[in-house]
């Protein structure tokens, strides 16, 4: 790749959040590698009621109209040569998904991809992989939505763009487990029986149909991972840039998962690593990072896992490099 930078821009639209990257894709030995411009998130709750209704509200869909407009206008004033948008779990999920269509269509001039979840796991899986070392192992990726989780295994994509062995998406996330079942506050102690078994019940199955083995690291992935993060390492602030590729221990998560799970909704709006569009729902993204993290600990012995920032908006802005495909 040579000349001037190509700057590209992603939108990744899930059941909480709305996040847009903008990034210059240089050369770097040969590879393409994303510089950040700008990278910024929005929560506005497009799966508000999805899985209990089946349908987008009008509040929700305004929501995201407005954060779309203003990504809109950041993206022509940063001189962006192509868009690709995704859509994930809310929009596979509502009935009336045309109608957010056609105002993402009307909005950015681009019509939004709305991903299967193997799709969504694999165009994540090489967001967050490209700069891992190809030789270090297989890595299982773990990306807790709002509406869904994603599992993928493989080997750290590398020059060669590889896609990764095998993915799973799971229905459950942070906002669909709250809204079904962590209804307290603090949830009451049925709850989260209830939620920690329904959850395992469908995590274990899931986890048994991926070739784990030889899987050296176990890394988890966007907004929900990071704010577990930072409550686990005792972080002050929510900081993602701080938080990219820490080692975060299991017996942390669940130091962590507990102390969120058990505080009520003003105590989490007083943590200043949570963000106010995080605050009732990440009790529950918390739960599964950790039943997932202490399944995964039985089955491949892990005591740690690896957090990124890096995920599938990276993967959305590498897709648009012509070499990649």
């Amino acid at each position: 790749m040579t000349g001037p930078p190509l700057r590209v821009a992603a939108i990744d639209c899930g059941t909480n959040a709305i996040r847009l990257l903008i990034a210059d894709v240089i050369s770097d030995g040969g590879r393409p590698r994303l510089v950040d411009v700008h990278r910024e998130e929005r929560l506005v709750r497009l799966g508000e009621g999805v899985d209990g209704t089946g349908m987008l509200a009008s509040q929700a869909i305004d929501r995201a109209w407005r954060a779309l407009a203003d990504y809109a206008a950041l993206i022509r004033a940063a001189g962006v040569l192509d868009i690709r948008m995704a859509a994930t779990s809310a929009a596979r999920d509502a009935g009336n998904a045309a109608e957010f269509v056609e105002v993402v269509r009307s909005t950015i001039h681009r019509e939004p991809e709305v991903l299967t979840g193997s799709q969504e796991a694999e165009i994540g899986f090489v967001g967050t992989t490209r700069e891992l070392d190809p030789l270090g192992g297989k890595v299982l990726v773990v990306d807790i939505g709002g509406g869904s989780t994603e599992l993928v295994v493989g080997r750290p994509a590398g020059a060669d763009g590889a896609a990764p062995d095998a993915s799973v998406s799971i229905d459950v996330g942070a906002v669909r487990i709250t809204e079904r079942i962590l209804r307290g506050d603090p949830p009451s102690a049925p709850q989260l029986a209830e939620a920690t078994g329904w959850v395992s019940r469908l995590t274990g199955p899931a986890l048994d149909r991926l070739p784990l083995r030889g899987v050296r690291q176990v890394v988890a992935v966007a907004g929900t991972a990071l704010t577990v993060a930072a409550a686990a390492l005792r972080h002050v602030d929510l900081d993602p840039a701080a938080l990219h590729l820490a080692t975060v221990p299991i017996a942390e998560i669940d130091r962590a998962t507990k102390l969120l799970l058990g505080a009520n909704r003003a105590h989490r709006a007083a943590l200043r690593y949570v963000p106010a569009g995080r605050v009732d729902v990440i009790g529950g993204g918390a739960l599964i990072l950790r039943t997932i993290t202490e399944q995964l600990a039985e089955r491949i012995g892990i005591d740690s896992i690896t957090v990124s920032q890096h995920d599938i908006l990276d993967g959305l802005a590498l897709s648009l490099v012509p070499q990649l495909g």
